[in-house]
């Protein structure tokens, strides 16, 4: 274990800096760069702080769709096999309700800030 601060803390620091120090002093082209770069910054810090609940949450949802162990990289594409050839559908308990999770973990890293997903996610933890 890392002493802190930890890696999401160090990249939002700079992400922090960079928006609120050096960006002011950019021409526009320079400025747009850097603006592309803090949201990379951004989303390597949300991956770090929010992948791995997501991952495990993931997981277990396909082993219990699944009925059996793996890795998620496997769970995923058994469970895609299983979509292509219809045996698994939307009508199969527990399969739109893990896409959902999964779409809302996704945009909590990709597109924490888009609108759609801020209303689906309040009204999740309602």
């Amino acid at each position: 274990m890392q002493d802190k601060p930890g890696p999401a803390d160090l990249l939002s620091a700079v992400s922090k800096f960079l928006r609120d120090e050096l960006l002011p002093t950019l021409s526009a082209h320079h400025a747009f760069q850097l603006r592309v770069s803090c949201n990379a910054l951004d989303l390597i810090q949300r991956q770090i702080s929010l992948e791995p609940a997501s991952d495990a949450a993931e997981v277990e949802r396909l082993r219990k769709l699944l009925a059996h162990d793996g890795d998620l990289a496997a769970l995923n594409a058994d469970f895609a096999q299983k979509i292509a050839d219809g045996a698994l559908t939307l009508e199969t308990p527990g399969v739109k309700e893990h896409l959902w999770a999964t779409t809302l973990a996704k945009l909590a890293v990709d597109q924490p800030q888009y609108g759609s997903y801020k209303r689906e996610s309040a009204r999740e933890t309602r």
